[in-house]
């Protein structure tokens, strides 16, 4: 293990998912504005054709994110060489990144280490992801109701 620090696998690897998680801040705050804008713009719709609008909105600025993260880990595979000579870096990366794990391309092993790195910050940020798509829901196009704790919280605030 001593050696995998040593070599820089395990600074790397939490570089990038930095990098990744600080691009996803600003898709998260980029996706809130969407959200509430797409909502107002269409107040005077049909609430199932808002919900359609804005999950569409939502689900397009949560698609770019992930590209753009996946680009990243891309980009950082292709500049450590990480993937044999002829390989396809931004494919290998997908394919951590969604936890997919093909196995058709194994990286050099001096960087084995990335690939379990890039798996483990793609289910952080896809659960983000999922977590701000139920916000969204709830709380902007108000089709998942509050329950339990949360409506007994907003009942005691209006007595």
């Amino acid at each position: 293990m001593g050696s995998d620090l040593l070599h820089g696998e395990v600074l790397v690897g939490f570089a990038v998912s930095l990098t990744a998680i600080a691009i996803h801040s600003v898709m998260m705050a980029v996706l809130v504005w969407t959200a509430h804008r797409t909502s107002h713009v269409t107040r005077a719709a049909h609430a199932r054709l808002r919900l359609i609008v804005l999950m569409w909105a939502t689900v397009t600025v949560l698609m770019f994110a992930h590209l753009s993260e996946v680009l990243v880990w891309g980009l950082v595979y292709e500049l450590l060489g990480a993937v044999p000579h002829g390989s396809d870096s931004f494919y290998f990366a997908f394919v951590n990144y969604t936890t997919l794990g093909y196995g058709d391309i194994i990286p050099a092993s001096r960087w084995r280490l990335l690939g379990p790195l890039t798996a483990m910050n793609g289910v952080l940020l896809f659960g983000w992801s999922t977590a701000v798509m139920y916000d969204i829901l709830r709380t902007v196009a108000h089709v998942i109701p509050l329950t339990g704790a949360a409506v007994r919280a907003g009942a005691s605030e209006t007595d």
